[in-house]
């Protein structure tokens, strides 16, 4: 199997980012160097999946530091801290995000006070690196811990791009698919095109053909007849927040997949980061759900394909409730209903 792509990496202390708004017409790398590039790149998906926003916004809080002006340690927290607000605002649904800032600014909390502004900056930036590499393991884990629940299945549908293009490497909801595919499992897997900017049919066919994967690509309304014709034995997606009691927001559509699932006796596990799930919030309810520019649906690529002035309703996520859920995969185990007590639980073993 084909190393699997990565979103975000750094040669010789530069942060690099493969712009995906360009796949897969044209492979991008773009040098980040200020957090208002940074936060660009977050807001525009030139950088998007949760953990990888996770990852950027950490490095986000680094240039911060970098471009800013301190010469000792209270000054420093004043700026990683303004950073910080700064970056929260790219999107809002992305728990990995605000999760990354406050790592970023705990850590800096623990500096010693005394040191020089240039061993600070070293410390942040190899802490920032530090986030990235975790959570690459922590992908390749959810792929150990997801596999068993795949092998069976001779047909697996995602929705979105939970991959390698989404997190470090490997990805979420295809660390499973890239574990089956690195012990000669092979299953025949459908990406939903994922409307509207088709993260499904520009980024997961294309980084799963890069791996030799058997993936075929389908229309987000064709899912439906998909199942009835008992070619899906799984649905597996990713996540930008788990709340609580389950409750899971990801990429629009999902919602729609895990009643479609629920009908046809289908399975809908979620895989993400443990880092995901809100304890702070009790119930899908209580996400946040960002709403996106109306032109990314009147038109694509600079092609009108609704009226200009026709009213657009675009939300980017939408919540799937507990009671369509199977399974939540993380790299600390697979948590089953109730969640409310199996998500703590795994949060409890991970701490022992």
């Amino acid at each position: 199997m084909t190393q699997p792509l990565m979103p975000l990496w750094t040669e010789d202390s530069k942060i690099l980012i493969l712009d995906q708004t360009r796949l897969p017409q044209e492979r991008i790398v773009v040098q980040v160097e200020t957090p208002e590039q940074m936060h660009h790149a977050i807001r525009t998906l030139m950088v998007r999946g949760a953990p990888a926003i996770g990852n950027a916004a950490a490095f986000g809080m680094y240039l911060g530091a970098k471009c800013g002006s301190f010469q000792g340690h209270q000054e420093l927290i004043a700026l990683l801290e303004k950073t910080g607000v700064y970056l929260s605002t790219a999107r809002p649904t992305a728990v990995n995000l605000f999760w990354a800032i406050r790592h970023m600014e705990e850590f800096a909390h623990g500096l010693p006070q005394d040191a020089s502004p240039a061993v600070m900056l070293k410390a942040l930036f190899q802490e920032a690196q530090a986030v990235l590499e975790r959570d690459i393991e922590t992908c390749k884990a959810i792929g150990r811990q997801g596999a068993p629940l795949l092998m069976r299945c001779n047909g697996i549908l995602t929705h979105c791009n939970a991959g390698a293009l989404a997190t470090g490497a490997y990805g979420t909801a295809l660390a499973p698919i890239y574990t089956l595919l690195e012990e000669g499992i092979r299953p025949k897997i459908y990406s939903d095109e994922t409307r509207p900017l088709l993260q499904g049919s520009r980024l997961t066919a294309y980084e799963l053909l890069a791996a030799g994967a058997d993936v075929t690509t389908i229309c987000d309304d064709m899912a439906a007849w998909v199942m009835a014709q008992g070619k899906v034995q799984a649905v597996i997606v990713g996540a930008d927040r788990i709340a609580a009691n389950g409750d899971t927001a990801n990429k629009i559509g999902t919602y729609g997949l895990g009643v479609l699932a629920a009908y046809h006796g289908i399975p809908l596990y979620i895989a993400a980061p443990f880092t995901t799930v809100d304890f702070q919030c009790p119930d899908g309810n209580a996400i946040p759900i960002e709403e996106r520019d109306p032109q990314e649906v009147r038109e694509f690529c600079g092609t009108p394909s609704a009226p200009q002035d026709v009213p657009v309703y675009n939300p980017a996520f939408d919540v799937t409730p507990h009671q369509l859920i199977a399974a939540i995969i993380t790299e600390n185990g697979v948590a089953y209903p109730p969640f409310s007590e199996s998500l703590p639980r795994l949060a409890g073993e991970n701490t022992r």
